[in-house]
C-alpha cells in the first residue's frame, strides 16, 4: 500500500512557494534562478516540485507560448495557518493549550518573544473561537 499523500509542505515545495508568494507568477526557470544562494536545483527538480505541489491545490498555472507560467493558489497565511493545525493535531492532540504551554517551557525563548506572547494573550478577544 503506497503511503497516504500528505498536504503539507515539504522543504523543497517551501522554498518554491515562497518564491511565488514573493515574486507572483513565475515561469520554472524564473524559480530556478531565484533559487537563495547555496540552494541550486536543477530544472527537472522544480518541475516535479511544481507539479507536486499543483496536485496539493497550492498552486495553478495557464500556458503562454510554450512555457506554464504558476502562482500561488493559497495565500501564505492560510498555508501556515494549516501547517500549525497540522502540527497542533498531530502533537498537541488539538490543545491550543498544550501548544502555547510548550512554547512558554522552550529554553530557547526570549524575554521579549515571552512578553509579546503574554500581551497577545491578555488582549485576545473573551469570544475568541465562539460560533466556529
Amino acid at each position: 500500500m503506497p503511503p497516504k499523500k500528505s498536504n503539507t509542505l515539504t522543504a523543497a515545495e517551501l522554498r518554491i512557494m515562497k518564491i511565488l508568494w514573493l515574486r507572483g507568477e513565475c515561469a520554472v526557470n524564473d524559480l530556478v534562478a531565484a533559487m537563495p544562494d547555496g540552494e541550486v536545483l536543477a530544472y527537472n527538480s522544480v518541475l516535479t516540485t511544481v507539479r507536486i505541489l499543483e496536485q496539493k491545490g497550492y498552486v495553478e498555472h495557464r500556458q503562454e507560448g510554450r512555457a506554464f507560467v504558476y502562482w500561488a493558489a493559497v495565500a501564505e497565511k492560510e498555508a501556515s495557518r494549516s501547517e500549525v493545525r497540522h502540527v497542533l493535531s498531530r502533537f498537541f492532540g488539538n490543545s491550543r493549550e498544550q501548544l502555547l504551554l510548550s512554547l512558554l517551557g522552550d529554553d530557547e525563548i526570549t524575554p521579549e518573544e515571552l512578553k509579546r506572547l503574554k500581551e497577545a494573550v491578555k488582549s485576545a478577544p473573551e469570544d475568541v473561537g465562539e460560533g466556529a
